[in-house]
């Protein structure tokens, strides 16, 4: 297994007066961190995600590319560790494929490196998903025993034939069972996934589903329409595509879940999230509000310095650029090293662009007026030097003359009516090219410099 970093020496020592003089008047950036485990008993019908099934034949010697993808992991955060010195974690989010196909042993070797290589806050937001088909009791308490405080359990429907139509390994009674693990073990923080839009869904299976989700009392759900992803099972599948309901009954299906939750004392805060008060997933408004994030593992994303960057999607070339990084920082010269260890790390991280003000904005908009709450006026200007009125003038007044948009004193929304066709709306909030001539630098360009470098890193 992968030796974890000495952090003991590059920490910062505060323990003088001079220096908490220093902490005090030095506030850290929030980051949060991703962790993608692409590994799953079997796809979805519906799943375009990046996952492997370990029954695949792809996938023989299963144990030995876990182990080796669980090392990789490491020496991949390894490779953030100066992210220490200039930010603390808020959030961490073990997402995949099925986290909890994983052993305990496993989730706790990656927790244990993340928490001596990075500052994470007391109150951090820790999230692992799980398939109710997987999961125990040991790995429930395991979570808990490693800070991991919140769930997301993927129950999608309680109705037999619809999780048989999407493909799911587990039942109704093993989530029931998972749901009792995790609040056995000491989960206060959990998140059930719906699913409307299903092959043979009716008005009458949504509200028992919804109903026995509610009788479990989560604290927070989120519901979504099922999309069907060109290159899936259920895309090939004529008979399933012919069961799924239409654009009217999925629009009820949308309606009354926003009634019963509301009901049951959950409100919307994002348009396919619910959560009880105190309890919205705190990692996914990082991403809606264009807050820092660093991804780890095979396809993640992340949004770092006003770069945003891919992970590449080859397990095997992921596997062996991290086994690489690592011999050239743990054998001889690290410093001498560092440059190709560095050129590996670029490597993987082969999708890469900087964003400029203009698709900045676009994102900020995009993403922002998907959360009810809407977008600040004031928090646009702060974030990026300009009136939102002066760049998107037109197009707030536009919906708000229909009906779709209010401002209410500079929070600037979705109306329900807006929310209804919320895609064409925020389409519209894109910035053509030139449209928007601004001086604005964003704080991709602040030049940082990794520990051990004496080259300058953006």
């Amino acid at each position: 297994m992968i030796d974890i970093i000495n952090t003991e020496n590059s920490d910062r020592d505060f323990g003088d007066a001079n220096n908490d003089e220093v902490l005090e008047s030095y506030e850290k950036k929030p980051l949060s961190i991703y962790i993608h485990i692409p590994f799953c008993v079997k796809k979805c019908a519906y799943c375009d995600f990046l996952s492997f099934p370990v029954g695949a034949a792809c996938m023989s010697g299963y144990g030995v590319y876990r182990e080796k993808y669980i090392e990789a992991l490491c020496e991949e955060l390894k490779s953030y560790s100066y992210l220490a010195e200039t930010h603390k974690v808020r959030t961490i989010y073990i997402g995949g494929g099925t986290p909890s196909i994983l052993e305990p042993d496993e989730i706790t070797l990656v927790m244990t490196t993340v928490r001596k290589l990075f500052d994470v806050a007391e109150d951090a937001e820790i999230s692992i998903e799980v398939n109710p088909g997987t999961l125990t009791s040991r790995k429930a308490a395991e979570y808990i025993a490693n800070g991991i405080n919140r769930m997301s359990i993927g129950l999608q429907s309680a109705q037999k034939n619809e999780l048989e139509a999407l493909g799911r390994i587990h039942n109704y009674d093993q989530f029931l069972a998972a749901f009792d693990m995790a609040r056995e073990a000491g989960f206060r923080n959990i998140n059930i996934d719906l699913m409307s839009d299903i092959p043979g869904q009716t008005m009458r299976s949504y509200l028992d589903t919804l109903d026995k989700v509610l009788r479990c009392k989560p604290e927070h759900i989120s519901s979504y329409s099922l999309i069907v992803e060109d290159g899936t099972p259920l895309a090939a599948d004529e008979n399933l595509l012919s069961q799924i309901p239409d654009e009217d009954v999925d629009r009820q299906m949308y309606d009354i879940t926003n009634k019963l939750l509301g009901t049951g004392g959950y409100h919307r805060y994002e348009i396919s999230n619910y959560a009880k008060a105190g309890y919205e997933c705190r990692h996914n408004i990082v991403y809606w509000t264009l807050g820092e994030y660093i991804g780890i593992g095979i396809g993640a994303a992340s949004f770092l310095y006003g770069r945003r960057y891919t992970n590449t999607s080859s397990l095997e070339d992921y596997i062996d650029g991290m086994a690489r990084h690592r011999e050239l920082m743990t054998f001889g010269d690290p410093v001498a090293n560092l440059g190709k260890a560095r050129d590996i790390i670029e490597h993987m991280r082969n999708v890469e662009e900087e964003l400029d003000a203009d698709r900045l904005m676009e994102e900020y908009m995009f993403l922002g007026l998907r959360m009810i709450s809407g977008v600040s006026a004031e928090k646009f200007n702060d974030y990026f030097g300009h009136s939102i009125y002066d760049i998107y003038g037109p197009v707030i007044d536009k919906y708000k003359s229909t009906g779709h948009l209010e401002d209410d004193h500079g929070l600037i929304r979705l109306t329900k009516k807006g929310i209804d066709v919320s895609n064409t709306i925020l389409a519209d909030f894109l910035i053509e090219a030139d449209a928007c001539a601004t001086d604005f630098k964003p704080y991709s360009v602040v030049i940082i410099h990794h520990p051990q470098d004496s080259d300058p890193e953006s």
